[in-house]
């Protein structure tokens, strides 16, 4: 259970990475890459921990994006992220 947990976190940061690419916004090129890394690794390793981390600053990233530019961002791709922490910080418990 918790593999599948880890990859819905993986697949939703990439998810994010991908809407936050189309965005265009210079202010994002360094979440960007750490994102790209922590993906990499995670491939590598396995271990989430740097996902959780990017992909909480993430989520902020695109709810900011969201509040300036309402249909810039979709609803699901923040809702997907949002679910994604969340069911990985419940089963760190």
């Amino acid at each position: 259970m918790e593999n599948i947990i880890n990859e819905n976190l993986r697949n939703n940061c990439a998810n994010a990475l991908t809407v936050l690419e189309k965005a265009k916004d210079q202010n994002t090129v360094e979440l960007q890459s750490k994102l790209i890394w922590c993906m990499g690794s995670y491939d590598n390793d396995k271990n989430p921990v740097g996902l959780h981390e990017y992909g909480v600053v993430a989520l902020e990233t695109l709810k900011n994006i969201k509040k300036n530019n309402p249909r810039r961002i979709n609803k699901k791709i923040i809702e997907g992220l949002e679910k994604g922490i969340r069911d990985y910080e419940i089963s760190l418990n």
